[in-house]
C-alpha cells in the first residue's frame, strides 16, 4: 500500500527512473540477495517501506514472524544502502511502537520512555531497531539516513483480511459483507472507546517525498493528520458510507489495545507539510477501491 502510493507520488512529481522490485523478485530478508541488488542497481535514494504488518490479532498470534521479518528487512537494506553509497534513505517506523501509556499527543522524544503495548511488542522492537540503525549509521558513517513515524494508514491497495488487517480496512470489509448478506449486526472488537488517528496513504506518500527533500536529521519525525476519532465513531462512519442498515455490537471480551494514540505533528507542520485528505472523503474513495477488488 505505502510503496505503491510513493510510486504514484514520484511519477506525479516527474520522477521515472524508479526501481520497484516485488517481494518475489527481491526477498529483503536475504542479506546476500539485498547486497547484490543494491550493488548492481546502485540507487541514489531508498524509501524503506517494506515490512510485515497487521492488526492486534496478527501481532499477538505471529510475534516470531513479526520480529524476524522486520529485523532482517531493516538490517539488510540499511547496511546494504551504506555499502552501496546510497545518498539518502528514509525508514518508516510506526506510531504503534511508541510506549503504551504515552502522554498525548505523542511527541517524538517519547520513544523508549515507557513499556510497549504487549500485543505489539515484537513488531515494535524490530521497528525501533531499524530507527536505531539509521541513527547509528548516521553517527558512525555520516549516512544521510532518516526515520519517520506514520500514524495509522488507509487507502488503495490495503489488506482487507478480517483477522490480520488493521481496524479500518477490516471494518470496511465487515460492513460491506454484512450489507450484501443482509446481516442484522456487525461485531466490532473491543469497547469502541479507544481513539485512533488515521492518515490517507496518499498523504503519507506526499510527506515521504517532502521529507526526502526537506529533512536531514538523526531525530525521528512524526507524520499524521493531527486529528483522532473513537473506534465507535469510526465504525458508525463506515456504516454510513457502506450504507449498512443493521446494528453495531461491540465485543468487550476482545482487546482494545492502546486507548489513545494521537501524534504530535508540530515538527513536520513547521517544516511546511500538513495532511489534506478529509477522513470521510478518504474512506469513501477507499471503499470504492475495495469494491474494485471484488
Amino acid at each position: 500500500m505505502v510503496g505503491s502510493a510513493i510510486i504514484r507520488k514520484l511519477k506525479e512529481t516527474g520522477y521515472n527512473n524508479i526501481l520497484v522490485p516485488t517481494s518475489v523478485e527481491l526477498d529483503l530478508r536475504n542479506q546476500q540477495v539485498v547486497d547484490d541488488f543494491l550493488k548492481y542497481q546502485n540507487p541514489d535514494y531508498v524509501f524503506l517501506t517494506a515490512g510485515k504488518v497487521g492488526g492486534i490479532y496478527a501481532n499477538d498470534n505471529y510475534p516470531a514472524e513479526f520480529i524476524y521479518d522486520n529485523l532482517m528487512i531493516a538490517a539488510n537494506v540499511i547496511h546494504a544502502a551504506y555499502k552501496s553509497d546510497v545518498k539518502k534513505l528514509l525508514f518508516l517506523g510506526s506510531s504503534c511502537i511508541y510506549p503504551k501509556d504515552c502522554p498525548q499527543p505523542i511527541k517524538e522524544e517519547y520513544l523508549l520512555n515507557g513499556y510497549l503495548e504487549p500485543t505489539n511488542e515484537a513488531y515494535a522492537i524490530a521497528k525501533i531497531a531499524g530507527i536505531k540503525l539509521c541513527q547509528y549509521y548516521r553517527k558512525q558513517y555520516g549516512c544521510d539516513f532518516i526515520a519517520a513515524m506514520p500514524t495509522n494508514l488507509f487507502g488503495p491497495n490495503d489488506k482487507y483480511d478480517l483477522n490480520n488487517s488493521h481496524v479500518l480496512p477490516a471494518l470496511i470489509r465487515k460492513f460491506h459483507e454484512a450489507k450484501v448478506s443482509n446481516a442484522e449486526e456487525v461485531v466490532v472488537w473491543g469497547t469502541g472507546i479507544p481513539r485512533r488517528e488515521f492518515l490517507h496513504v496518499d498523504d503519507l506518500a506526499d510527506a515521504c517525498v517532502f521529507l526526502m527533500h526537506k529533512y536531514s536529521c538523526s531525530s525521528i519525525i512524526n507524520i499524521g493528520s493531527g486529528v483522532d476519532i473513537t473506534i465507535k465513531a469510526l465504525a458508525e462512519l463506515i456504516k454510513e458510507i457502506v450504507d449498512f442498515s443493521g446494528e453495531i455490537i461491540f465485543d468487550d471480551s476482545k482487546p482494545d489495545g492502546t486507548m489513545k494514540k494521537l501524534l504530535d505533528v508540530t515538527q513536520i507542520n513547521n517544516l511546511g507539510w500538513c495532511a489534506c485528505t478529509d477522513l470521510k472523503r478518504g474512506i469513501e474513495s477507499t471503499y470504492c477501491s475495495y469494491l474494485n477488488t471484488l
